[in-house]
C-alpha cells in the first residue's frame, strides 16, 4: 500500500483539510471571525463522542454475538475517541481565549471534559496492556454510558442549550458546521482504520 494511501496518512491529510476549511468559515455578527474556532472545537468533540458511542455499540454487539470483529472495532473506536477527546481540549481553551479573552478553567463542562480525558487515557492504556477482548468491549460500553449520564446533568455556562449553531437560522453557518462534522467523522474513520491495521 502506498504511504499516501495508508489510514494514518489519510487521517493526517484530512486533519489538514479540516484546518484549511476552518480558516474560511463564515463569520458571526457577535464573535466575528473568532467563531471559526468554535465551529472547529464543536465538530471535533462531536466526532469524539460519536466514536465513543460507536465503540460502546460495537462492544455491546461483541459481548452479545461473541464476534472478534466487533471486539476489534470497539477497541479501535475507543482509542479513536480518546485521541479526539484529548485533542479537543486545547481547541476548547483556544475558543475560550479568542472569544472571551480568558480561560475559564472552572467551567463545569470543561472541568468534566478534563476529568474524562485523564480517565479515558488511563482506561485505554490499561485496556491495551490487558489486551482482553471482552474487558475492552465492556469498558467501552460503560464509558459512554457514564460519560453521557454525567454530562446530561452538567451545568451549562459557556455551552448554552439548545445548539446556538443549529438554532441560528443561518443556513450558511449550519451547512458549514455540518461539513466540518462530516470531515471530522471521516478523519475519525481513518484513525480507527489505522488502529485496526496496527492490531493486525
Amino acid at each position: 500500500m502506498s504511504k499516501f494511501k495508508s489510514p494514518l496518512s489519510l487521517f493526517l491529510m484530512s486533519v489538514i483539510l479540516i484546518g484549511l476549511l476552518a480558516l474560511f468559515g463564515p463569520e458571526e455578527k457577535v464573535l466575528g471571525a473568532n467563531v471559526r474556532v468554535v465551529y472547529l472545537h464543536g465538530a471535533w468533540v462531536l466526532a469524539a463522542e460519536l466514536a465513543f458511542l460507536a465503540a460502546g455499540v460495537a462492544g455491546g454487539l461483541a459481548l452479545a454475538a461473541k464476534r472478534d470483529l466487533f471486539h476489534h472495532w470497539s477497541a479501535a473506536l475507543g482509542r479513536t475517541g480518546i485521541v479526539f477527546w484529548v485533542t479537543y481540549l486545547p481547541l476548547s481553551l483556544w475558543a475560550m481565549q479568542t472569544n472571551w479573552n480568558g480561560l475559564f478553567l472552572a467551567e463545569p463542562r470543561f472541568r468534566l471534559a478534563l476529568i474524562f480525558a485523564v480517565t479515558g487515557v488511563l482506561l485505554q492504556a490499561g485496556l491495551w496492556l490487558i489486551n482482553t477482548n471482552w474487558i475492552t468491549s465492556l469498558a467501552n460500553v460503560l464509558f459512554i454510558i457514564v460519560l453521557r449520564a454525567v454530562f446530561a446533568g452538567a451545568e451549562n455556562v459557556m455551552h448554552p442549550p439548545p445548539s446556538p449553531i443549529f438554532n441560528s437560522g443561518n443556513f450558511v453557518i449550519i451547512g458549514f458546521f455540518l461539513a466540518l462534522i462530516l470531515l471530522s467523522l471521516l478523519a475519525a474513520y481513518f484513525l480507527m482504520q489505522a488502529f485496526l491495521k496496527s492490531r493486525a
